[in-house]
């Protein structure tokens, strides 16, 4: 019996033995499936992530969230998996890279919160051999196992040596091999937005997953400890209001940000710099995520609007908060994939170049005054500054410099992803702050 403090719901957290093998369509398959039989369904993206969440969202109808127990937090993690299962039949969470990769794992979430670990295999290579892979994932932490999912099988026959190889693991569904998949690009995959017929090929991907209903519905369902009510956010940003670029070159946020902010007392003005719209009059500071400013350097060179604002706003003297890819296109100059230089908005001195292998991928912290703000960095260019950096972030779990933190006048840039609720007064304080 479900005790007075616990919602239950059907939950399982899809994962594998490392990046590459499906999972993400997977899970979307699943979710659009479950969708289409009428489940309420509500998916979670383990790890630090902002395109995934975008498609399994499309996938699902229902907002996605991100869980992870360092950036995100125990507290937050268990309040977000109870207020989904107090509104939800269903719930998927989709793992990061491998199932014990990194610190803390996508195992350590599925022990933390009782979720069994559904296992993809990518099967299009072996057939037997898959059980003894589902097995040692199962057994090397070990970890709840609810049973496996086979993708890119080719046939029935293939589909009955990888159940028979099993043993007593249940084989849950399979996927076919995929005439055409996920279109991916250098940071993941691409955009939901970006694919013409996106509901088309997720509602294949849905039809042909194979699936056990039978098998499912005898999975038991998963308590999750109701949380009290957490305490009210400190109002930092009373009576502030902050420009946020919000458009397909300023695209990765996390939703929590936002509402992190608001919380705080902020009032938020979304502009679009590829449209060329100049910074809301009304604005106190300007909050520029990342994203794909790479893939669109030739309307962001041309937006004069868009620059002459943010030159404005920078000499007036307003809190600017760059990441990553807003950082990118404040930069004097941006290097696009083919090589072509494009002139940027030129409020940090430096010079962006694209690169062709990953320079920055992980976990960091950012040490303020006011404790460690969290998150992660992830990005595939270069910056050339003449700049000394006020600060570097540091590197989870190994405590190794990571990005550098730039400050220039008002302006505070850097690779670094924060995800402001792990701070909400070191989050105000980038708010807040004058010109020096």
């Amino acid at each position: 019996m479900v005790g007075p403090q616990q919602i239950a719901a059907r939950a399982v957290l899809v994962s594998a033995v490392a990046s590459g093998q499906g999972k993400t369509s997977v899970t979307a398959a699943l979710a659009r499936k479950l969708v289409k039989q009428g489940k309420r369904v509500r998916v979670f993206k383990c790890g630090p992530d902002f395109i995934d969440p975008m498609i399994l969202e499309r996938a699902s109808g229902a907002p996605v969230r991100s869980l992870d127990l360092w950036m995100v937090g125990a507290d937050l993690c268990r309040s977000q998996l109870a207020q989904a299962a107090a509104e939800a039949d269903v719930i998927l969470l989709e793992g990061v890279m491998g199932l014990y990769d990194g610190t803390p794992s996508s195992a350590d979430l599925s022990r933390e919160f009782g979720v069994p670990v559904m296992a993809v295999v990518d099967a299009a290579a072996m057939a037997q051999t898959a059980g003894a892979l589902v097995m040692g994932l199962r057994d090397y932490g070990p970890v709840a196992l609810a049973g496996a999912i086979a993708n890119r099988i080719a046939s029935d026959g293939h589909a009955r040596m990888v159940a028979a190889s099993l043993r007593d693991i249940p084989l849950f569904a399979t996927l076919p091999k995929q005439a055409r998949s996920l279109p991916e690009r250098h940071l993941g995959l691409m955009l939901p937005d970006e694919v013409g017929d996106i509901d088309t090929l997720l509602d294949q991907l849905a039809d042909q997953l194979a699936f056990d209903a039978a098998a499912w519905d005898a999975l038991p369902p998963v308590q999750f400890n109701a949380v009290d009510v957490a305490p009210a956010v400190p109002r930092l940003l009373e009576g502030r209001t902050i420009a946020v670029a919000r458009d397909q070159a300023f695209l990765f946020i996390y939703p929590h940000n936002l509402d992190a902010l608001r919380d705080m007392g902020a009032t938020l003005k979304f502009f679009s710099p590829l449209a060329n719209q100049a910074l809301p009059v009304e604005a106190d500071a300007v909050y520029l995520p990342g994203g794909y400013p790479e893939l669109h350097a030739e309307a962001l060179s041309q937006a004069e609007v868009w620059r002459d604002s943010m030159r404005a706003a920078h000499a007036a003297g307003l809190p600017i908060v760059a990441e990553c890819g807003g950082m990118m296109a404040l930069a004097d100059t941006l290097a696009d994939q083919a090589g072509v230089v494009w002139p940027m908005a030129g409020l940090l001195p430096g010079a962006v170049t694209m690169r062709a292998r990953l320079s920055g991928l992980g976990l960091q912290g950012l040490p303020t005054e006011h404790g460690v703000l969290r998150g992660h960095t992830f990005h595939y260019s270069q910056l050339d500054t003449p700049l000394q950096a006020a600060a570097h972030t540091i590197k989870h779990p190994s405590a190794l410099q990571g990005e550098a933190w730039y400050r220039h006048g008002s302006l505070t840039a850097s690779y670094f992803h924060a995800y402001f609720p792990s701070n909400p007064a070191a989050t105000a304080a980038l708010f807040t702050r004058s010109a020096t």
